[in-house]
């Protein structure tokens, strides 16, 4: 997964927030869903996608997913004043997609380029200042989680 380019990457991201987001609001988040067919993707989106971004997408999808309550329990000491439930499901879910990114990924990823396209998927997929809540969650387990 080394030898695709930065785009490819953030296309991926995208795709896995937008992919928990839809399990995530329908309550569907089990890691023994089949991901042949991403929900909320038809045959023809999934098949113009490239094989990079699709097989990434899945890497990050399945990993957040095996890991949900563990990444779940970490958002939530992290953010004290929001309950994982509460946060918006956009945010909540790049939250943890990120934190597996930092915290379970055998891809070497540097923690400042996670919570940068973290901040980036916010800005485009979320509320004006969610950036903000995202950038400051993930600063601190940044900080205290990685060693």
């Amino acid at each position: 997964m080394k030898d695709f380019n930065k785009v490819e990457r953030h296309e991926a991201r995208e795709l896995a927030v937008e992919t928990l987001y839809a399990m995530d609001f329908n309550n569907q988040l089990d890691e023994s869903l089949d991901l042949t067919l991403l929900p909320g993707k038809s045959e023809e989106e999934m098949s113009s996608l490239p094989d990079n971004v699709t097989i990434y997408a899945k890497f990050l999808i399945q990993g957040t997913l095996e890991h949900l309550a563990d990444i779940d329990e970490i958002i939530g000491r992290y953010s004290i004043n929001r309950p994982v439930e509460k946060i918006n499901c956009v945010d909540r879910n790049i939250l943890r997609i990120s934190i597996f990114s930092m915290l379970y990924s055998t891809q070497d990823v540097h923690p400042t380029i996670i919570i940068d396209e973290a901040v980036k998927l916010s800005q485009s997929l979320s509320t004006d200042v969610a950036y903000k809540f995202i950038n400051g969650v993930l600063d601190n387990i940044r900080k205290k989680e990685i060693h």
